[in-house]
């Protein structure tokens, strides 16, 4: 969160500044991966009703926090899942490739087709990049699965295919339109938001293999 809050967050801010034209919302909500964006709809000037979002400043630092917290235990207990699938003992130091892992599943591969967006940037419809966004990340998992475990290079060719196989379909991508925000600002804050996701996913994959090994020896 104290990244977010120096590196992303100020971006963000000023990204918001870029925005022209109707009226539009602002909203504080968890993305894929563990970083907080703003969702934000354009509607007309006198639309009914604003939706709700939380002021800048200690407010926003709050949402974000918690908005973290849920996507770190939901991540969290994914990890733990494939700790249990696996079988093999964990530690810190393992938890810690685990974690790294998760980063290239679930921030790495999807962000090659569709980086992390500021408000104001053009993009196509919703619908279409979650649906891209699942099959490459899914992709990526069960790909990365089978060059690790898969024996003989039939598994590693066929693991690679499905990491591949999304960007060779290719991410769903606005035509004719041109975002608000800067190149400059929008490059920064991708590269800013995969370095902060890199940073949680170790911090996440380390204690989740502490945890783990406790556990386990307790047990």
């Amino acid at each position: 969160t104290v990244l977010h809050r120096v590196t992303t967050v100020p971006l963000i801010l000023e990204a918001e500044t870029y925005e022209t034209g109707g009226g539009h919302d602002h909203a504080a909500a968890p993305a894929h991966g563990a970083r907080l964006v703003l969702v934000h709809s354009h509607g007309d000037a006198d639309a009914a009703g604003e939706a709700w979002a939380p002021a800048d400043g200690i407010e926003r630092l709050g949402f974000t926090l918690l908005a973290n917290l849920v996507v770190a235990t939901g991540f969290g207990l994914l990890l733990a899942a494939a700790f249990a699938l696996r079988g093999t003992p964990v530690n810190l130091r393992s938890g810690v490739l685990w974690g790294i892992a998760g980063f290239a599943v679930f921030q790495l591969a999807p962000a090659a087709g569709l980086p992390p967006e500021l408000p104001g940037s053009a993009a196509a419809e919703l619908g279409a990049r979650q649906l891209w966004w699942l099959a490459a990340a899914a992709g990526a998992g069960a790909g990365l699965a089978l060059l690790v475990l898969g024996k003989g290079l039939a598994g590693q060719a066929a693991g690679l295919v499905l990491i591949v196989l999304p960007h060779v379909v290719g991410a769903p991508h606005p035509h004719g339109e041109v975002g608000a925000v800067p190149p400059e600002l929008a490059a920064q804050y991708a590269a800013l938001s995969l370095a902060v996701g890199a940073v949680f996913w170790a911090v996440l994959g380390g204690l989740a293999g502490a945890v783990w090994q406790r556990l386990e020896r307790d047990a």
